[in-house]
């Protein structure tokens, strides 16, 4: 299988992805989860505030923070390393803008990634996690990345939020 078939499979994948999401409400939706998570600044200030409102955790929840901060910076280098082209299909409806021209990795996909496996374990609940998958179908709805893009994002969020995870939050005295 050729890179040129793979291309075609991704086309196909993020066209079918836009004609599923065809209701004002879901574009509307990926929409505003994209400027929420334009250069992870949502997720950065979220982490703010949890170091803001639980002081005895203040020190995991700046490293945290830092955390997504990182797993922003390390997409954004990629992208400039592989300089692969955001989609131009003519099919392809292009809902927002973009501060550069490279899609891979997504930078959403990392930092919403980073920030939920992280966040989630100072908050010892699960539900961050969620924002995962929804950042990521809602990067293809817009039409700003393929799929792999968002998987590849995703996987250096995982890698970078599970990094942060390991280490313990602090207990309570």
């Amino acid at each position: 299988m050729g890179l040129e078939h793979v291309m075609d499979h991704e086309v196909a994948a993020l066209i079918r992805a836009q004609t599923l999401s065809a209701s004002p409400g879901t574009r509307q939706g990926a929409v505003f989860l994209s400027y929420a998570g334009e250069h992870a600044l949502g997720w950065i200030a979220l982490g703010l505030l949890g170091a803001a409102f639980n002081p005895e955790q203040r020190h995991p929840w700046f490293r945290a923070t830092a955390t997504v901060l990182g797993a922003h910076a390390v997409s954004v280098v990629a992208k400039r390393v592989v300089r692969r082209h955001r989609p131009s299909d003519p099919r392809i409806q292009v809902l927002v803008a973009t501060p550069s021209h490279w899609s891979f990795p997504s930078s959403h996909a990392a930092s919403t990634t980073a920030a939920a496996v992280a966040y989630s374990r100072l908050l010892r609940r699960r539900w961050p996690l969620f924002s995962i998958p929804v950042m990521m179908t809602s990067r293809v709805i817009v039409g700003v990345h393929y799929p792999s893009d968002v998987l590849a994002g995703a996987l250096i969020g995982a890698v970078m939020g599970r990094w942060v995870a390991r280490t313990r939050p602090v207990s309570g005295s």
